[in-house]
């Protein structure tokens, strides 16, 4: 019988990353998964897959729409979803040998097969047992079922279904209006399906700035999507190849029909933790059905801790990344830490929309006194070259300090610039830091020091 100091039940972000830093730290480590390939939802059927075919719509938009302007003359593609779907797959291969090769590299030894934990300190996989100091939980979430809504993830899917469709539908419905509808709904939509996204509050992206919020959806009725609010799915009728979506508007209780080729059901996950073996160990689960931790990851079970998607907070594949690594350092004898007020959120529509830290809507409830800056991209020469000139960027800042304490942004690169006012609040800066800081010109990232110089005596291209 193998005795590891940690062993990690799932390679998904949190997973694998928690395995790599364990090992890195000088403990033996093994990784438990029953995927055929490492990586988790996000790398095989989530964050990446779906970055693939964004980033292949995407290209197909500019060429629709843009190519003719910049003096690219010729015929817009035609869409090959084969070929696709392979592009896809092939980036999918690379990052989880990518991980099988790091494993190798750090003598990480990934145990293939569903983990359970039959009693405090070992781990069986199929038919064998594992001894170990210590066990990390991080076997992530799924897609949250709606009644009343059958999934076949042929004709209604979720969207691990979305992503291998056999074919571009003509109809598509998409039930919420969340990140991931948003995101595999706008990639049909520039394909050419017909997407109408019914949701049930009255804005999309709940939680985000409600400026952002009307700017966003103006932005993606102007792309094509359509959007019924405040509309409760009563339920799906499905044959081989067509459905039918039944909901009831709140506002009158008027009950309507939609006819579609394919229902996306995005209306959000719970964690998932089923087999594990949890109750029998004396592990707490918060009413969300989240694993209940300390201060230190650790469950009510000595030696067991979890993190991801499986205890509470954003289900986002950076928070289980941080938490992976932070959760070995504590194992490790050392400090491990996460500022859960920093932690960025991104949409990776286009426009791309990232948020960061406190809304105006927390700042009002807490009591607390703001200032805000804001710039809009048709002020920046890179965006308005490139035809990525809708958009801003909004700095919430101390109204007596100017601290930093958080940032919306939707215009193009939003994901990666928002990182710069990250580093910023990490470090405890002010506006004026960011302001007095040279950025390179043209940019798309002086948009946000705009923003900063805005929250002091004003914008210099506004």
């Amino acid at each position: 019988m193998s005795s590891y100091d940690v062993i990690v039940i799932g390679s998904g972000p949190g997973g694998y990353v928690a395995a790599i830093r364990c090992a890195q730290l000088g403990l033996k480590t093994a990784c438990v998964e029953g995927r055929e390939t490492l990586g988790g939802t996000c790398l095989n059927v989530g964050c990446i897959p779906s970055k693939a075919l964004l980033h292949a719509s995407h290209m197909l938009h500019e060429a629709e729409h843009n190519f003719a302007e910049m003096g690219l003359k010729g015929k817009s593609p035609s869409v090959d979803w084969k070929q696709m779907q392979a592009y896809k797959q092939s980036t999918i291969d690379t990052n989880t040998k990518g991980i099988e090769f790091l494993f190798k590299k750090n003598k990480i030894d990934w145990l293939k097969g569903w983990g359970s934990i039959p009693e405090a300190g070992k781990v069986k996989v199929g038919d064998d047992v594992y001894d170990a100091k210590n066990i990390i939980i991080a076997t992530g979430s799924e897609p949250a079922a709606l009644p009343g809504v059958e999934v076949d993830e042929k004709v209604v899917v979720t969207s691990t279904g979305a992503l291998e469709l056999g074919k571009v539908p003509k109809k598509m419905v998409v039930i919420g209006a969340g990140v991931i509808g948003l995101e595999l709904g706008s990639v049909y939509s520039r394909l050419g399906s017909e997407v109408t996204v019914v949701e049930f509050l009255d804005v999309i992206t709940p939680g985000m700035d409600p400026e952002v919020q009307k700017t966003f959806q103006r932005m993606l009725k102007k792309q094509g999507l359509e959007f019924i609010m405040g509309a409760a799915v009563q339920k799906t009728e499905s044959t081989k190849s067509k459905a039918k979506v039944h909901y009831k508007l709140r506002k009158d209780d008027s009950e309507h029909v939609l006819d579609a080729d394919v229902v996306l059901v995005a209306t959000g996950r719970k964690p998932f933790h089923d087999g594990v073996g949890l109750e029998a160990l004396g592990v707490q689960l918060t009413k969300r059905g989240q694993i209940a931790v300390d201060a230190h990851w650790q469950t009510a079970a000595k030696g067991i801790y979890a993190i991801g998607d499986v205890i509470e907070g954003p289900m986002l594949a950076h928070k289980a990344e941080d938490e992976g690594m932070a959760v070995a350092e504590v194992i490790a004898g050392k400090h491990g830490h996460v500022n859960y007020g920093v932690i960025p959120g991104v949409i990776y529509t286009h426009p791309e929309v990232a948020n960061v830290g406190e809304t105006e809507e927390t700042l009002k409830a807490a009591g607390r006194a703001y200032k805000v800056g804001k710039f809009s991209f048709m002020g920046n020469a890179r965006a308005k070259a490139n035809f990525a000139g809708d958009g801003f960027v909004k700095i919430l800042v101390d109204k007596e300090t100017d601290r930093i304490l958080g940032a919306h942004i939707i215009g193009p690169s939003a994901g990666d610039l928002i990182h710069e006012v990250c580093v910023a609040m990490e470090f405890g800066a002010s506006a004026q830091d960011l302001a007095m800081t040279c950025h390179a010109h043209p940019t798309y990232s002086e948009a946000v020091r705009e923003a900063a110089l805005a929250c002091g005596d004003g914008a210099i291209h506004m």
